[in-house]
Protein backbone atom coordinates (compact mmCIF):
# COMPACT_ATOMS: atom_id res chain seq x y z
CA UNK A 1 0.00 0.00 0.00
CA UNK A 2 1.12 3.58 -0.74
CA UNK A 3 0.27 6.39 1.03
CA UNK A 4 0.66 10.48 -0.15
CA UNK A 5 0.35 13.30 2.38
CA UNK A 6 -0.31 16.52 0.82
CA UNK A 7 -0.83 19.94 2.52
CA UNK A 8 -3.23 22.12 2.12
CA UNK A 9 -2.37 26.24 1.56
CA UNK A 10 -3.18 29.54 3.10
CA UNK A 11 -2.24 32.70 0.51
CA UNK A 12 -1.90 35.92 1.74
CA UNK A 13 -1.50 38.50 -0.93
CA UNK A 14 -1.83 38.38 -5.10
CA UNK A 15 -4.74 36.09 -5.10
CA UNK A 16 -6.08 35.99 -8.46
CA UNK A 17 -3.70 36.83 -10.65
CA UNK A 18 -2.19 33.09 -10.78
CA UNK A 19 -5.15 33.29 -13.72
CA UNK A 20 -4.17 32.73 -17.30
CA UNK A 21 -5.95 35.46 -18.65
CA UNK A 22 -4.33 38.15 -16.01
CA UNK A 23 -1.09 36.52 -16.41
CA UNK A 24 -0.82 36.38 -20.29
CA UNK A 25 -0.81 40.12 -20.39
CA UNK A 26 1.07 40.71 -16.94
CA UNK A 27 2.90 38.54 -14.61
CA UNK A 28 0.96 37.52 -11.10
CA UNK A 29 2.60 36.98 -8.10
CA UNK A 30 1.50 35.66 -4.73
CA UNK A 31 2.70 35.12 -1.29
CA UNK A 32 1.88 31.83 0.56
CA UNK A 33 2.35 29.47 2.10
CA UNK A 34 1.67 25.57 2.96
CA UNK A 35 0.39 24.13 6.41
CA UNK A 36 0.02 21.42 8.83
CA UNK A 37 -3.44 20.33 7.53
CA UNK A 38 -3.45 17.68 5.01
CA UNK A 39 -5.24 15.39 2.12
CA UNK A 40 -4.17 11.69 2.69
CA UNK A 41 -4.55 9.24 0.09
CA UNK A 42 -4.12 5.63 0.11
CA UNK A 43 -3.96 2.97 -2.67
CA UNK A 44 -3.21 -0.71 -3.27
CA UNK A 45 -3.99 -3.53 -5.71
CA UNK A 46 -7.69 -4.74 -5.33
CA UNK A 47 -8.01 -8.19 -4.23
CA UNK A 48 -10.79 -8.66 -7.06
CA UNK A 49 -9.63 -9.37 -10.75
CA UNK A 50 -11.04 -6.53 -13.45
CA UNK A 51 -12.44 -4.09 -9.97
CA UNK A 52 -11.82 -0.43 -8.96
CA UNK A 53 -12.84 0.30 -5.64
CA UNK A 54 -12.84 3.93 -4.70
CA UNK A 55 -13.87 5.52 -1.52
CA UNK A 56 -13.74 9.64 -0.91
CA UNK A 57 -16.56 12.00 -0.33
CA UNK A 58 -18.44 8.99 -2.18
CA UNK A 59 -17.76 5.53 -3.45
CA UNK A 60 -17.55 4.12 -6.76
CA UNK A 61 -17.12 0.63 -7.73
CA UNK A 62 -16.56 0.49 -11.87
CA UNK A 63 -14.26 -2.02 -14.10
CA UNK A 64 -13.85 0.44 -16.69
CA UNK A 65 -11.10 3.36 -15.11
CA UNK A 66 -13.00 5.35 -18.13
CA UNK A 67 -16.24 5.20 -16.49
CA UNK A 68 -15.05 6.70 -13.27
CA UNK A 69 -17.34 9.74 -11.83
CA UNK A 70 -14.88 11.64 -9.87
CA UNK A 71 -12.94 13.79 -12.59
CA UNK A 72 -9.50 14.26 -11.25
CA UNK A 73 -9.23 10.29 -10.31
CA UNK A 74 -10.68 9.86 -13.65
CA UNK A 75 -8.19 11.32 -15.45
CA UNK A 76 -5.17 10.42 -13.18
CA UNK A 77 -5.72 6.62 -13.25
CA UNK A 78 -5.89 7.11 -16.81
CA UNK A 79 -2.43 9.23 -17.64
CA UNK A 80 -0.79 6.80 -15.40
CA UNK A 81 -2.38 3.27 -16.41
CA UNK A 82 -3.53 2.20 -13.31
CA UNK A 83 -6.54 0.13 -12.77
CA UNK A 84 -7.43 -2.76 -10.64
CA UNK A 85 -6.80 -0.62 -7.46
CA UNK A 86 -8.61 0.13 -3.79
CA UNK A 87 -8.49 3.79 -3.50
CA UNK A 88 -9.33 5.77 -0.37
CA UNK A 89 -9.03 9.64 0.82
CA UNK A 90 -9.31 11.82 3.96
CA UNK A 91 -8.37 14.90 4.77
CA UNK A 92 -8.14 16.95 8.04
CA UNK A 93 -10.51 19.65 6.89
CA UNK A 94 -13.50 19.21 3.65
CA UNK A 95 -13.19 20.78 0.73
CA UNK A 96 -14.80 23.46 -0.84
CA UNK A 97 -13.14 25.63 2.21
CA UNK A 98 -10.42 27.96 0.44
CA UNK A 99 -7.44 26.22 1.77
CA UNK A 100 -6.37 24.51 -1.86
CA UNK A 101 -7.52 20.83 -1.12
CA UNK A 102 -8.77 20.14 -4.95
CA UNK A 103 -5.06 21.08 -6.30
CA UNK A 104 -3.57 19.52 -2.99
CA UNK A 105 -5.85 16.18 -4.22
CA UNK A 106 -5.19 16.27 -7.11
CA UNK A 107 -1.35 16.71 -6.55
CA UNK A 108 -1.25 13.80 -4.25
CA UNK A 109 -2.94 11.38 -6.36
CA UNK A 110 -0.03 11.91 -9.21
CA UNK A 111 2.70 11.80 -6.42
CA UNK A 112 0.50 8.62 -5.19
CA UNK A 113 0.31 6.71 -9.04
CA UNK A 114 4.34 7.87 -9.42
CA UNK A 115 4.98 5.88 -6.57
CA UNK A 116 2.55 3.01 -7.59
CA UNK A 117 4.26 3.06 -10.57
CA UNK A 118 7.80 3.17 -9.02
CA UNK A 119 8.96 6.34 -10.92
CA UNK A 120 10.29 9.08 -9.40
CA UNK A 121 9.69 13.24 -10.49
CA UNK A 122 10.24 16.46 -8.26
CA UNK A 123 7.80 17.78 -6.62
CA UNK A 124 7.96 20.79 -9.05
CA UNK A 125 7.18 18.57 -12.16
CA UNK A 126 4.02 17.41 -9.97
CA UNK A 127 2.98 20.44 -9.60
CA UNK A 128 3.04 21.30 -13.32
CA UNK A 129 1.67 18.03 -14.07
CA UNK A 130 -1.49 19.08 -11.73
CA UNK A 131 -2.23 22.00 -13.42
CA UNK A 132 -1.96 20.52 -16.59
CA UNK A 133 -4.84 17.58 -15.62
CA UNK A 134 -6.60 20.45 -13.65
CA UNK A 135 -6.39 23.34 -15.91
CA UNK A 136 -5.93 21.85 -19.59
CA UNK A 137 -7.66 18.73 -19.25
CA UNK A 138 -10.55 19.46 -17.36
CA UNK A 139 -11.08 23.16 -18.42
CA UNK A 140 -11.38 24.28 -14.13
CA UNK A 141 -11.19 27.97 -14.19
CA UNK A 142 -8.21 27.85 -11.64
CA UNK A 143 -4.92 29.38 -11.23
CA UNK A 144 -1.66 27.64 -10.74
CA UNK A 145 -0.70 29.25 -6.95
CA UNK A 146 -2.25 26.21 -5.28
CA UNK A 147 -0.60 22.98 -7.09
CA UNK A 148 2.57 24.80 -6.76
CA UNK A 149 2.14 25.77 -2.91
CA UNK A 150 0.99 22.45 -1.84
CA UNK A 151 3.47 20.23 -4.15
CA UNK A 152 6.33 22.28 -3.05
CA UNK A 153 5.29 23.21 0.78
CA UNK A 154 6.91 25.79 2.00
CA UNK A 155 7.08 30.23 2.31
CA UNK A 156 6.87 31.21 -0.85
CA UNK A 157 6.52 33.93 -3.30
CA UNK A 158 4.91 32.58 -6.62
CA UNK A 159 5.48 34.38 -10.00
CA UNK A 160 3.64 33.52 -12.79
CA UNK A 161 5.50 34.42 -16.08
CA UNK A 162 3.52 35.28 -19.32
CA UNK A 163 4.89 31.92 -20.71
CA UNK A 164 3.15 30.12 -18.00
CA UNK A 165 6.17 29.33 -16.26
CA UNK A 166 5.77 29.79 -12.40
CA UNK A 167 8.93 30.78 -10.80
CA UNK A 168 9.01 29.68 -7.04
CA UNK A 169 11.29 31.82 -4.11
CA UNK A 170 11.61 30.91 -0.52
CA UNK A 171 10.34 34.36 1.46
CA UNK A 172 13.46 34.16 3.89
CA UNK A 173 12.05 35.17 7.31
CA UNK A 174 14.52 35.04 10.74
CA UNK A 175 13.34 31.99 12.34
CA UNK A 176 12.19 34.20 15.25
CA UNK A 177 9.77 36.23 13.12
CA UNK A 178 8.45 33.13 11.20
CA UNK A 179 7.61 31.80 14.57
CA UNK A 180 5.94 34.95 15.60
CA UNK A 181 3.77 35.63 12.65
CA UNK A 182 2.51 32.21 12.82
CA UNK A 183 1.44 32.76 16.65
CA UNK A 184 -0.19 35.97 15.32
CA UNK A 185 -2.24 34.25 12.68
CA UNK A 186 -5.90 33.41 13.39
CA UNK A 187 -7.79 31.11 11.41
CA UNK A 188 -11.76 30.87 11.92
CA UNK A 189 -14.46 28.61 10.10
CA UNK A 190 -17.39 30.87 8.37
CA UNK A 191 -19.73 28.21 8.87
CA UNK A 192 -20.09 28.16 4.67
CA UNK A 193 -18.63 25.85 2.17
CA UNK A 194 -18.92 26.43 -0.89
CA UNK A 195 -17.61 25.78 -4.94
CA UNK A 196 -14.69 27.88 -6.24
CA UNK A 197 -15.34 27.05 -9.62
CA UNK A 198 -18.65 29.74 -10.30
CA UNK A 199 -16.33 32.51 -8.29
CA UNK A 200 -13.50 32.29 -10.19
CA UNK A 201 -15.70 32.13 -13.68
CA UNK A 202 -17.07 35.40 -12.77
CA UNK A 203 -13.50 36.65 -11.74
CA UNK A 204 -12.01 35.78 -15.15
CA UNK A 205 -15.04 37.55 -16.83
CA UNK A 206 -14.26 40.88 -15.02
CA UNK A 207 -10.44 41.08 -15.18
CA UNK A 208 -11.13 41.12 -18.77
CA UNK A 209 -12.80 44.24 -18.09
CA UNK A 210 -9.99 47.36 -17.32
CA UNK A 211 -10.58 48.84 -14.21
CA UNK A 212 -11.18 45.18 -12.37
CA UNK A 213 -7.44 44.49 -14.27
CA UNK A 214 -5.94 47.62 -12.78
CA UNK A 215 -7.27 46.81 -9.40
CA UNK A 216 -5.45 43.02 -10.14
CA UNK A 217 -2.02 45.05 -10.75
CA UNK A 218 -2.73 46.85 -7.49
CA UNK A 219 -2.57 43.25 -5.48
CA UNK A 220 0.54 42.27 -7.44
CA UNK A 221 1.99 45.54 -6.57
CA UNK A 222 1.32 44.25 -3.05
CA UNK A 223 3.41 41.45 -3.30
CA UNK A 224 7.16 42.42 -3.68
CA UNK A 225 6.35 44.73 -0.47
CA UNK A 226 4.75 42.27 2.00
CA UNK A 227 7.95 40.22 0.89
CA UNK A 228 9.76 42.53 2.13
CA UNK A 229 8.30 43.48 5.56
CA UNK A 230 8.49 39.80 5.86
CA UNK A 231 11.72 39.91 5.08
CA UNK A 232 13.08 43.02 7.35
CA UNK A 233 10.78 41.53 10.53
CA UNK A 234 7.93 44.48 10.12
CA UNK A 235 5.33 41.74 10.62
CA UNK A 236 2.34 44.21 12.16
CA UNK A 237 2.81 46.51 8.90
CA UNK A 238 2.46 43.33 7.13
CA UNK A 239 -0.75 42.33 8.92
CA UNK A 240 -1.78 45.79 7.98
CA UNK A 241 -1.25 45.21 4.45
CA UNK A 242 -3.17 42.05 4.88
CA UNK A 243 -6.33 44.69 5.20
CA UNK A 244 -5.50 46.78 2.33
CA UNK A 245 -5.46 43.43 0.29
CA UNK A 246 -8.60 42.60 1.53
CA UNK A 247 -10.20 45.60 0.42
CA UNK A 248 -8.94 45.62 -3.02
CA UNK A 249 -9.61 41.69 -3.33
CA UNK A 250 -13.70 42.65 -2.44
CA UNK A 251 -13.49 45.06 -5.70
CA UNK A 252 -13.30 42.34 -8.33
CA UNK A 253 -16.52 40.51 -8.15
CA UNK A 254 -19.68 40.87 -5.42
CA UNK A 255 -19.78 37.22 -4.95
CA UNK A 256 -16.04 37.15 -2.98
CA UNK A 257 -17.77 38.27 0.79
CA UNK A 258 -21.26 38.64 2.01
CA UNK A 259 -22.59 39.87 5.02
CA UNK A 260 -22.20 37.27 7.33
CA UNK A 261 -18.56 37.33 6.20
CA UNK A 262 -18.28 41.48 6.36
CA UNK A 263 -20.15 41.25 10.17
CA UNK A 264 -17.12 38.58 11.09
CA UNK A 265 -14.33 40.21 9.61
CA UNK A 266 -15.46 43.61 11.27
CA UNK A 267 -15.59 41.48 14.51
CA UNK A 268 -12.17 40.75 14.21
CA UNK A 269 -10.67 44.18 13.24
CA UNK A 270 -12.52 45.12 15.99
CA UNK A 271 -11.31 42.87 18.71
CA UNK A 272 -7.56 43.83 17.74
CA UNK A 273 -6.89 42.33 14.07
CA UNK A 274 -4.79 44.55 12.40
CA UNK A 275 -5.76 43.00 9.43
CA UNK A 276 -6.90 39.70 7.60
CA UNK A 277 -8.04 38.17 4.24
CA UNK A 278 -10.86 35.62 3.33
CA UNK A 279 -9.05 32.40 2.07
CA UNK A 280 -9.64 31.04 -1.14
CA UNK A 281 -11.74 32.31 -4.11
CA UNK A 282 -14.82 33.80 -2.07
CA UNK A 283 -18.21 33.31 -0.63
CA UNK A 284 -16.94 31.26 2.19
CA UNK A 285 -14.72 28.93 4.08
CA UNK A 286 -12.18 30.50 6.54
CA UNK A 287 -11.10 34.14 7.46
CA UNK A 288 -7.89 34.64 8.50
CA UNK A 289 -6.49 37.32 10.81
CA UNK A 290 -3.46 38.93 11.82
CA UNK A 291 -3.28 39.69 15.68
CA UNK A 292 -0.33 41.92 17.23
CA UNK A 293 0.58 40.23 20.46
CA UNK A 294 -0.71 42.78 22.92
CA UNK A 295 -4.02 42.39 21.70
CA UNK A 296 -4.34 38.92 21.72
CA UNK A 297 -6.13 38.15 24.87
CA UNK A 298 -8.88 40.55 24.21
CA UNK A 299 -9.00 39.43 19.94
CA UNK A 300 -9.13 35.05 21.62
CA UNK A 301 -11.93 36.30 24.27
CA UNK A 302 -14.41 37.74 21.55
CA UNK A 303 -13.76 35.79 18.59
CA UNK A 304 -13.07 32.34 20.03
CA UNK A 305 -16.56 32.51 21.79
CA UNK A 306 -18.34 33.60 18.62
CA UNK A 307 -16.45 31.51 15.84
CA UNK A 308 -14.55 28.07 15.16
CA UNK A 309 -11.19 28.92 15.60
CA UNK A 310 -8.69 25.88 13.60
CA UNK A 311 -5.10 26.02 14.64
CA UNK A 312 -2.23 25.71 12.17
CA UNK A 313 1.30 25.69 12.13
CA UNK A 314 3.28 26.37 8.52
CA UNK A 315 4.99 23.33 6.79
CA UNK A 316 7.66 22.94 4.65
CA UNK A 317 8.10 19.37 3.01
CA UNK A 318 4.90 19.81 0.11
CA UNK A 319 3.66 16.49 -0.99
CA UNK A 320 5.48 13.50 0.26
CA UNK A 321 4.78 9.69 -0.27
CA UNK A 322 5.76 6.26 1.39
CA UNK A 323 4.87 2.52 0.93
CA UNK A 324 3.17 1.06 4.19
Amino acid sequence: MYLSKTPLRISFLGGGSDIESFYSSEPGMVISTSIDKYIYLTMHSLFEKGENFLKYSKSEKTKDINNIKHPIIREVLKEYQISNIDFNSSADIPSGTGLGSSSAFTAGLINLCLNFNNQTKSNYWIAEEACSIEIKRLKEPIGKQDQFACALGGFNQLTFCKNGKVLVEPIRINPKDYQNLNDNLYMYYTGIKRSASSILHEQKKETSKEDKFQVMKQMVEMVPIGKALLENGKLDEFGTLLHEGWKLKKQMTSNISNQTIEQMYQLGINSGALGGKLLGAGGGGFLLFYVPSQNKLKFKKVMNNNFRHVPFRFEQKGTSCIKL
